[in-house]
């Protein structure tokens, strides 16, 4: 492996030559205390920013071994590295100077939620951290002396206050890998007490607007109903009141501004921890739940629906259904069965977001329309024996209809931010004169292919372009993921699109393979190994998060590709 000294030779020698003559710098060399590696070099000082990555050795690095023991607590711990690197970076963002992105340095932005992220790799071995350095240029000229600065003044900067235990707060890192263990902690007391999410007291809930995931200051803090209040013991925090929703169905209610929707919105991140000062580091939900909502215009490809949508008009089968454009009732039929299939443990639904004659049918309108002549069973009618026999709880945020008190286990009332318990007055003002008729239907799953295509491709790669957090394209298709609710970071996109691009290469090589083992074996894979096992033969991406199970359904299924066998 050459050194620092040979690399600052090889730089130099190439000064105000043309900009390509950067690649020849791609490769490996040793520092003091670390390793650089310069994994890619851009094409142009316009292009994409060049991949960097450094590599210190545990035993130089420092940490005791007891902050990365567990899965959990070594991301915690990982993330907390990420924000420092790039806290640290930003420090020498744009020093060096030069055209285009030259003098560009970046890493991961973290947001609210605790990922993990190909931006930094930890072990008993070793830490690897990858970040993006746009190589200077004046013109497309190289400009060595800007990036000596970068590699030999900033980068070594960069990683003595980054990655070098004894350089940083031991006391917050301990903070952060405790939170962890108290959130593990709570999860593991979801399902021991069979509950579908908790809510600690006092946490904040808003959020500062529409644009910032930050909490809102001034805003009330949670307060759990008393029936409803619940005592855990965590291993840092120590005794922690807050409410426990149980598994069931749980029907949150209340006039317009009166913080349902915050709620919910808070329950559906719950699937994540938060970093501490978020106010929701202490709501934590079953982490299988799945958003549900309306999604007109959205493709479905060989869903079963049936336990929703039959009889249609135009004799369409709906056991096996397919369209390039559902409407609000079949789209959302069929995000409820493809969460099903995914594992979800419970449903997350809105009626602001949901089609209303998937949810409900009033008696009004069944004695004027008769029950043959619907092609719609409204999901009133199947959301028990979902949970009963499926075991999938559903927690929904409803105004305007009161059909669902009947079937609900738990009733929660948001006034004026505060939340009640009305279970019991409600269940008695409606008595046990009105029931919700159920309907007699044996789940079943659709065997689905994806079309096996030739893949286009770009001196031998596939071609992926992303659109932020809502959508990538592949090839000619665009995945539209705009109304996959739960993904909070555009890095979990990116990882998106390379899990579909391994089970479009996968079917390229043996086509007319069921799906659904398709999608398991690489979220088996993803667990064992990590996200770089969706990279070979090149760089891994800086920008890749976590992704859960029901995100890579979600997204394999709004892909318009599908064919039958």
């Amino acid at each position: 492996m050459d050194t620092g000294t040979q690399l600052e030779q090889q730089l130099m020698s190439i000064h105000r030559r043309s900009y390509p003559a950067y690649k020849g710098l791609q490769g490996s060399y040793r520092f003091p205390g670390y390793i650089l590696h310069i994994d890619h070099v851009q094409g142009d000082p316009f292009a994409a920013p060049s991949k960097v990555s450094v590599e210190v050795d545990m035993k130089t690095a420092g940490f005791p071994a007891d902050l990365f023991d567990k899965p959990y607590k070594r991301i915690a711990l990982q993330d907390f590295l990420i924000r420092r690197f790039g806290k640290v970076m930003s420090d020498y963002m744009f020093q060096a100077k030069g055209s285009g992105k030259s003098g560009l340095m970046s890493i991961s932005r973290c947001g609210q939620e605790v990922l993990e992220r190909t931006a930094l790799e930890l072990d008993d071995r070793r830490i690897l951290v990858r970040f993006e350095v746009g190589f200077p240029a004046n013109g497309r000229t190289i400009n060595a002396p800007e990036l000596k600065k970068i590699l030999f003044d900033f980068v070594p900067e960069c990683v003595k206050k980054s990655l070098y235990y004894k350089n940083l707060n031991g006391k917050a890192i301990e903070a952060v890998v405790n939170l962890a263990e108290d959130q593990q902690a709570i999860r593991e007391e979801l399902k021991k007490r069979d509950l579908a999410a908790f809510v600690a007291n006092g946490a904040v809930l808003p959020r500062e607007s529409g644009v910032s995931d930050k909490p809102m200051k001034g805003a009330v803090a949670f307060e759990s109903p008393k029936s409803m209040e619940i005592e855990l013991t965590l291993p840092h925090k120590g005794a922690m009141k807050g409410m426990g929703i149980p598994r069931g169905i749980t029907l949150i209610v209340g006039g317009g501004y009166h913080g349902k929707s915050t709620l919910l919105k808070a329950l559906e991140l719950g699937v994540y921890n938060h970093i501490a000062g978020d106010g929701r580091e202490y709501v934590i939900t079953d982490d299988t739940a799945m958003k549900i909502r309306a999604e007109d215009g959205r493709a479905v490809s060989h869903v079963n629906i049936s336990p929703f949508i039959n009889h249609l008009p135009n004799g369409k089968d709906t056991e096996d259904f397919s369209t390039e454009d559902a409407s609000g009732s079949t789209s959302q039929a069929a995000n409820v069965v493809e969460a099903v299939e995914s594992g979800a443990g419970a449903l997350l639904i809105d009626e602001d977001t949901s089609a209303t004659n998937f949810m409900v049918r009033d008696a009004l309108m069944q004695s004027i329309i008769a029950r043959e002549k619907e092609p719609i069973t409204p999901f009133i009618e199947q959301a028990r024996k979902l949970y009963e026999e499926k075991g999938v709880s559903v927690i929904l945020v409803a105004g305007s209809s009161g059909a669902y008190f009947y079937i609900a286990d738990k009733i929660l009332q948001m006034d004026t931010y505060r939340t009640l318990d009305i279970t019991e007055k409600v269940k008695a003002a409606i008595g046990s004169g009105e029931s919700v008729p159920t309907v007699d239907y044996e789940w079943k799953k659709q065997k689905r292919f994806l079309r096996a295509g030739r893949l286009e491709k770009k001196h031998g790669q596939v071609k992926i372009k992303q659109f932020g957090k809502d959508s990538f394209s592949i090839g000619h298709e665009t995945v539209d993921l705009k109304y996959v609710e739960q993904i909070s970071d555009s890095e979990q996109t990116t990882a998106l699109s390379y899990v579909l691009k391994t089970v479009l290469e996968r079917l390229e090589e043996r086509p007319n393979q069921d799906i659904e083992y398709l999608m398991e074996s690489i979220w088996k894979e993803i667990r064992q190994k990590g996200l770089k096992c969706l990279v070979h033969g090149s760089y891994l991406p800086v920008s890749m998060a976590e992704v859960r199970r029901q995100e890579i359904y979600a997204c394999i299924n709004r892909y318009r590709g599908y064919r039958k066998q």
